[in-house]
């Protein structure tokens, strides 16, 4: 299993969404630590942010690293489709 892990800004841009939202961000990042490369139907991104992988929340992406030397996952950002990849 994996461990999960937040950058420093996660926690603000967490507090700027709706509860209702947060809530089911939050299970969605949750479900990643059995398989972080298929849950929720994650796709590997490319160009700038080539390395990372994405998974959907309604309006939302989780933008996020997966580190297999120590079974851990990095969740970068959290933000709204139309902002999140700038």
């Amino acid at each position: 299993m994996y461990k999960i892990e937040y950058s420093k800004d996660i926690e603000k841009e967490l507090s700027k969404l709706p509860k209702a939202d947060v809530s089911k961000i939050v299970a969605k990042i949750d479900g990643l630590i059995e398989n972080p490369r298929v849950a929720f139907g994650a796709e590997p991104l490319q160009g700038k942010f080539k390395g990372l992988h994405r998974i959907r929340s309604g309006n939302y992406r989780i933008i996020y690293q997966i580190i297999d030397d120590i079974l851990t996952i990095l969740v970068v950002k959290v933000s709204h489709r139309r902002e999140v990849y700038r």
